[in-house]
């Protein structure tokens, strides 16, 4: 009978620490004005209670990182199912190409500093370390763990745990360098916001479709909606498993390239969702009905709880024991990639939203080393009715990075094929792809702005 439940246990354990976090977010006052996710506190409470600490709650290793792989895919899946305007405007561009050139300088910085520890101190260690300063700090740990995990695979050692670590720490640098960040700015930024027209928090409400059948008479809405997501993401899994049988008679390269792609699972997902949201909307303009459709409210509601499971499974699969031979390291490009992200912004961020830049910094800056949500949290506190154009920004400002940040994810897999078949220059050519790459984006984003005013 146990074992019947040993794929579910891990799973309960999540769900026990997330009401506990929930609880202590609520009742300690301390911890209710901090700016900090509640499922990173359960992350926390599970990384402390786990088989690392106190071993109170006996988690499975493995089975916490299957759950980080499979709940990232999940909520991407679901959130690129969902229906935006898609009405585009000069700001939601420049947004899209401020957020990867972040990406872009973190990794210049990350990738950097680990190939002079390299070339100095460390020979054994794996340059491309460096690059999951990007993912884990500008991702956040879902992905920093997926393509750590695949470098494993390749034989880089720690790389899952590396990428947990990193992202770990880019919460601390978002939540608490953040509140000393935004109290030094507002001294220098000012941000009035009296003469622009509130923008109202409207109620979230499901609206039920006039052209869609009763949920008596069918399946339930969220069933469908969770039905939809498993079809798609059967569709991944042979999309990636079969680009991954089909690469390997090419040989070294080959079996390099498919264990990429099967870390890009999410990536891939959300491109097939993408693809089924714009045949549906062509099929809805030519009058073609279906008993149920995507539902933003669900979808969202699929989103959160995706991403609240995956951020705690992440950071209490942490191993500390893995961190001791990387700590040094970790702790130089972590220290630089965060002073060097607060200086990017605080000089870029002005010239492209001169009028709002004090809530845009700080937007841009908690997405960057945390997640959207620290990013709004900081926001929140210069511009508690988000009267400036920080929100559409960030959000808008993603679907459209995803565009830009397509040649990013391609140069990633460079050094890791060096290291693979034993060429070093890789990462040489690396290094100039990044640089080249930061240098395209910031004069493009600059012109752009430029002609624009």
């Amino acid at each position: 009978m146990t074992d019947t439940w040993n794929f579910v246990m891990d799973f309960i354990f999540l769900s026990i620490i997330l009401a506990l976090a929930t609880v202590l977010k609520t009742r300690i006052p301390f911890l209710s004005k901090l700016i900090i996710p509640t499922s990173m506190i359960a992350g926390f409470l599970g990384l402390l209670l786990g088989t690392e600490f106190l071993g109170i709650i006996p988690f499975d290793q493995d089975m916490l990182g299957n759950l980080v792989y499979h709940f990232m895919a999940i909520g991407f899946i679901a959130i690129s199912l969902k229906e935006r305007n898609t009405e585009n405007s000069p700001a939601i561009m420049n947004a899209g190409m401020l957020i990867v050139a972040g990406y872009v300088i973190q990794g210049i910085v990350g990738f950097g500093i680990f190939l002079f520890l390299v070339r100095i101190f460390f020979p054994d260690f794996f340059p491309g370390i460096g690059l999951l300063l990007p993912l884990g700090f500008g991702q956040g740990p879902g992905q920093a763990y997926s393509i750590g995990t695949q470098w494993e695979e390749l034989g880089v050692t720690g790389g899952g745990n590396l990428g947990l670590s990193i992202a770990g720490i880019g919460f601390i640098w978002a939540t608490v360098i953040g509140i000393i960040m935004m109290n030094l700015l507002a001294k220098r930024f000012s941000f009035q916001s009296k003469d622009k027209p509130v923008k109202e928090n409207t109620k979230l409400i499901e609206d039920i479709e006039p052209d869609e059948i009763p949920s008596g008479d069918t399946i339930d809405k969220l069933t469908f909606q969770i039905a939809l997501i498993g079809t798609i993401y059967f569709i991944t899994y042979l999309t990636i498993y079969g680009l991954n049988d089909l690469l390997q008679p090419i040989g070294a390269f080959g079996e390099t390239l498919g264990q990429l792609l099967i870390g890009f699972h999410f990536i891939i997902g959300s491109l097939y969702a993408v693809l089924f949201r714009i045949i549906l909307n062509k099929l809805k303009g030519k009058s073609i009905k279906l008993e149920h459709i995507p539902n933003n409210y669900l979808l969202q509601r699929i989103t959160g709880f995706s991403f609240d499971y995956m951020i705690a499974a992440a950071i209490t699969a942490i191993s500390i024991y893995t961190l001791q031979d990387y700590f040094i390291p970790v702790l130089l490009i972590t220290t630089a990639g965060g002073l060097v992200t607060i200086l990017f912004f605080v000089w870029i961020i002005p010239k492209v939203f001169p009028a709002d830049a004090l809530p845009n910094i700080l937007g841009f800056y908690g997405m960057q080393t945390g997640t959207i949500s620290t990013g709004m949290a900081l926001v929140k506190a210069v511009d508690p009715k988000f009267q400036s154009n920080t929100t559409d920004n960030l959000v808008m400002g993603s679907g459209t990075a995803l565009l830009f940040g397509f040649p990013l994810l391609l140069i990633l897999n460079i050094p890791v094929v060096g290291y693979v078949q034993d060429q070093p220059i890789m990462y040489l050519y690396t290094m100039i792809a990044l640089v080249f790459y930061f240098a395209a984006l910031l004069t493009g984003l600059l012109w752009r702005v430029r002609k624009s005013n």
